[in-house]
Order: C-alpha cells, then sequence, then structure tokens
C-alpha cells in the first residue's frame, strides 16, 4: 500500500494519546482535532506545486514562491469540520467542498446526502479531510464522487485508520494518496476503529448523550 502514509511525529503522537482518553472533555478533543490537522497538513501539502514571483520588499525587490496549485479542502460532514480551522490557518484561500455522508448503522455502508462545491473544482486540488478511516467505504464513495466529477488530483488526510478500510481503498484507489497520523488494529463487529477515538463527530460536537 505505497499510497498509505503514515505520518510519525512525537508531538502527533503525544496529541493522540490524549484524544483517545475518554476523559478528554469535548474542548480539549476539539483543540487536538485542530493541532494534529495542522500538524499533518505540512507533509501531505509537501508536494504542492509553486510558481516564481517577483516582490518588493522594504528594503529591495526580489524573486519569491508562491502556490501555484489552486485547493479544495473537502470535509466529510460532519466530523471532518473539526479539522476545517486547521487548513485555513495554513491556506487561507481555500475553497470548500462539502461532501455528506452518513453511515447506516445496520449495513455500515455510508450512505451520500449532500454536496456542494465550488465551481472550478475541476481546476482545484482535492483534500479530503475526515478524523476515521473505519471500512474505508465512505472514502471510496467521497472519492468516487470527485472522479466522476472530473476532479484529476484527489488527496486524503485522515487522523485514525483501520487496516481493512486501508487495504480496500488501496486497491480502488492506489493513485490516491492517503495520510494518517495511527493505523490501529482493526474493526469490531459494529465497524468501529479499534482502540479508535469512539465517536469523533459525538466528541466534537459534545452530542453524546443527545
Amino acid at each position: 500500500m505505497s499510497n498509505i502514509k503514515k505520518i510519525s511525529h512525537p508531538l502527533i503522537e503525544h496529541k493522540i494519546s490524549i484524544l483517545r482518553d475518554k476523559n478528554t472533555d469535548p474542548f480539549q478533543f476539539r483543540m487536538l482535532i485542530d493541532e494534529i490537522s495542522y500538524l499533518m497538513l505540512f507533509e501531505a501539502s509537501r508536494d504542492l506545486e509553486l510558481k516564481e514571483v517577483r516582490i518588493e520588499t522594504p528594503v529591495a525587490k526580489t524573486k519569491g514562491k508562491k502556490l501555484s496549485s489552486k485547493i479544495m479542502i473537502c470535509p466529510i460532514l460532519r466530523a471532518a469540520l473539526g479539522m476545517l480551522d486547521a487548513v485555513f490557518k495554513l491556506i487561507p484561500d481555500a475553497s470548500v467542498g462539502f461532501l455528506g455522508f452518513q453511515r447506516n448503522e445496520e449495513s455500515l455502508e455510508a450512505e451520500f446526502f449532500y454536496a456542494k462545491l465550488p465551481k472550478d473544482y475541476k481546476e482545484r486540488t482535492a483534500i479530503i479531510i475526515d478524523p476515521m478511516f473505519a471500512t474505508g467505504g465512505t472514502a471510496i464513495d467521497a472519492v468516487k464522487y470527485l472522479k466522476d466529477k472530473g476532479v484529476k488530483d484527489i488527496k486524503f488526510i485522515s487522523i485514525v485508520g483501520a487496516p481493512e478500510g486501508l487495504e480496500k481503498f488501496s486497491k480502488i484507489y492506489p493513485d490516491v494518496e492517503v495520510y494518517l497520523a495511527a493505523i490501529d488494529e482493526g474493526l469490531n463487529d459494529k465497524g468501529y476503529i479499534v482502540p479508535g477515538l469512539g465517536d469523533a463527530g459525538d466528541r466534537v460536537f459534545n452530542t453524546l448523550n443527545s
């Protein structure tokens, strides 16, 4: 699975340990999702193309470099909304393409219900974000949707993944790089990642008891 990239860094591993803890409160959980996503984006954006530009400093004229790639961040609703601010901190002019999938608790499959893309989406590098990469169903459907729409360059950033979903995804889309902070043991009989984080959406939005 050469397209699966695990990002190893002491700060990320430290923060994930706190993120996993069931006693971590929703506010801290949101902050950790933001911080880990921020750190991961550095690695996932390493190969973005640059163009040379002329700039003038207070002292002299010189040459510099700016991004030539136009970026479209695609959060998978709803848990990925917790990762979105981190992207804007690094790429403030990125466009957002929302993708809505809802987990069917009986089939464990993702069901598509919503999409909203910028008008020039075909010209952009799409970076799909979702904190959990479990069965791979949502990731596969999201990439298929964008490819069917004509998006050529796609990346995927997730925080925690399961081997079963990653292997399934890699066989179908070996051309799409997936960046993860942790690859866990596997899935339980309910399709949840073990040891995982629990339900990331509920923990981000504090809806565990609603």
